[in-house]
């Protein structure tokens, strides 16, 4: 990578911002994806948050949806399962609650969403 190059990989994500959350069941490597895309968010220039408990934590909003750092995905790698928790969410598969989540973005200036599982 030339030095042109890495400066504008270190560019690409500002003004942006980042909303990573897990669903499903627990899986080796989701630790490691999360940690991925803040590392990576970060790097870029964006701002990256974590979404905890899934996508109920999207509808609920408030301290589910904390900004996270280069640190706190540091010990990630060697913990099973997913460190910022998933959830079902029926409240998700209606409008009214999709349109919650959405709104909690949007007041945290969220313009992307990662769903890792």
């Amino acid at each position: 990578m030339t030095h042109e190059e890495h400066h504008a990989a270190k560019t690409l994500g500002i003004g942006k911002a980042i909303a990573v959350l897990t669903s499903g069941g627990d899986a080796q490597g989701m630790n490691a994806a999360v940690r991925a895309v803040v590392r990576v968010g970060i790097f870029t220039g964006a701002r990256v948050f974590f979404v905890h408990e899934g996508y109920q934590g999207l509808v609920d909003g408030g301290e589910h949806i904390r900004e996270a750092t280069w640190e706190s995905v540091s010990m990630m790698l060697q913990l099973g399962g997913t460190v910022i928790g998933s959830a079902r969410c029926k409240d998700f598969r209606e409008r009214e609650g999709r349109l919650r989540a959405a709104h909690n973005l949007v007041k945290r200036g969220i313009t992307n969403l990662c769903v890792i599982g």
